[in-house]
């Protein structure tokens, strides 16, 4: 049994690993933003990111850190102030996790870190790999400066795994749920074209990724977290409203003028495709459950 500690642990892809990560008999720290309390083989603890607050105890319990602390990029429209609290969410929870590594004595072997696809912009001429530079984008940058922020663990001699990581299909939220919710009035809703390529990866799968990267000491640097069959956007849409309704719907593109007014600069992000190729963690020896949309969607909507 090891102990792990989750920054970021009460968002969607933290509750979840939590969940298997019990399972397999291992402890939890959670850091959070609450009050602190216990419960069974979790414990939440007090840090404040903004105020350089980081509990030692915490850190001298640890032998493994999943790193997920990031402000929602989709929750709201990007002003120039949620822009820096996206970023700054990102790299200075970073900087104070590197920091409480350095000066309290621990036992960490390895940190595992989120990061995005963003980091890559739109397609160009092949389907993007890990040594691909950013783009010179909002999201690139920010997934720029949010791996850099990591880079000093490697001199503190910790093995770190960055997992880059594409649109995550899940009930609870995102884009299952957006796509879902105008299916019960018979809409198939399709951002623009539809022809855009999405990278994504099921819940349980970016679970497992994170699970292997922690217990696989041969994992370490950046890796693209995608399952290895990316569709386009109007693919995904036709096949969650065919296993819905059946026939019994109407496919809608919804204008890019649409959705540049109701989303502003994000809407970018919704029209755009990014292919990546996940041949390094597959020779890694992961294997996705769910590799193909169809049997993604099958999983989810069997839930209701």
């Amino acid at each position: 049994m090891a102990t792990i500690l989750i920054t970021g642990g009460t968002g969607l892809i933290g509750k979840a690993l939590t969940g298997m990560l019990l399972h397999r008999g291992h402890r939890i720290i959670v850091l959070t933003r609450g009050g602190e309390k216990t419960s069974g083989q979790v414990s939440y603890l007090s840090w404040n990111v903004s105020a350089g607050k980081f509990p030692a105890s915490a850190v001298a319990e640890t032998d493994y850190v999943v790193h997920l602390a990031g402000a929602n990029v989709g929750s709201r429209r990007w002003s120039a102030r949620r822009r820096e609290e996206i970023v700054r969410s990102r790299t200075d929870s970073s900087a104070l996790l590197v920091e409480a590594l350095r000066i309290h004595p621990n036992r960490v072997k390895a940190v595992v870190s989120a990061s995005a696809l963003g980091y890559y912009g739109p397609d160009k001429d092949h389907p993007f790999r890990e040594p691909d530079p950013p783009a010179e984008d909002f999201l690139g940058e920010t997934c720029r400066l949010w791996e850099a922020s990591l880079a000093p663990l490697r001199q503190l001699g910790k093995r770190l795994v960055i997992l880059r990581t594409g649109i995550v299909l899940a009930r609870e939220v995102g884009v299952f749920p957006a796509l879902k919710g105008p299916l019960r009035a018979g809409i198939g809703a399709i951002p623009g074209s539809g022809k855009q390529v999405i990278s994504w990866i099921h819940l349980i799968d970016i679970c497992r990724m994170y699970m292997q990267a922690l217990e696989d000491p041969s994992l370490e640097g950046v890796y693209n977290a995608a399952a290895p069959e990316p569709v386009p956007f109007k693919t995904l849409v036709l096949s969650l409203a065919l296993r819905l309704r059946g026939r019994f719907f109407i496919p809608v593109h919804v204008p890019a003028l649409f959705l540049k007014i109701a989303l502003g600069d994000m809407s970018v992000e919704v029209l755009k495709s990014c292919t990546v190729d996940t041949r390094k963690i597959r020779e890694a020896g992961f294997q996705c459950v769910y590799p193909q949309v169809e049997a993604a969607l099958e999983d989810l909507t069997s839930k209701g």
